[in-house]
């Protein structure tokens, strides 16, 4: 029979909590690498690019709101440090030649001369 005293009941909160606790004890990293493997290869087969991209919109805009220039300042900088700390030379020379690769491929002489005069002309200014 039910208990109807509302004392002795836990709310979905503390069940959920006791819930995720007990889980946590039971479970190792690799179980949680698991599933979250299958819940992402499961939720790319139900959703398109369409789906990702209004997603990743959404996220971008609603942390732009809560954080400031210098919050971004610091993320971009440590994520500097961390990539030098685990890339050579070599790493950088070879996304340095993709990207002039990929750029070289989506622009024409008319884009070149006009960051070359931009360039230019700051340099000129700054010499100033």
């Amino acid at each position: 029979m039910a208990n109807n005293n509302n004392n002795d009941k836990m709310s979905r909160e503390e069940r959920g909590r006791k819930g995720g606790e007990a889980t946590s004890n039971n479970h190792d990293k690799e179980f949680y690498q698991e599933i979250g493997k299958k819940g992402g290869e499961a939720t790319s087969e139900n959703h398109d690019k369409e789906f990702y991209q209004e997603i990743g919109q959404k996220g971008g805009e609603a942390t732009a709101e809560s954080h400031d220039k210098e919050f971004y300042q610091e993320i971009g900088k440590k994520g500097g440090e961390a990539t030098s700390e685990n890339h050579d030379k070599e790493f950088y020379q070879e996304i340095g030649q993709k990207g002039g690769e990929a750029t070289s491929e989506n622009h024409d002489k008319d884009f070149y001369r006009e960051i070359g005069e931009k360039g230019g002309n700051s340099r000129n200014n700054n010499n100033d």
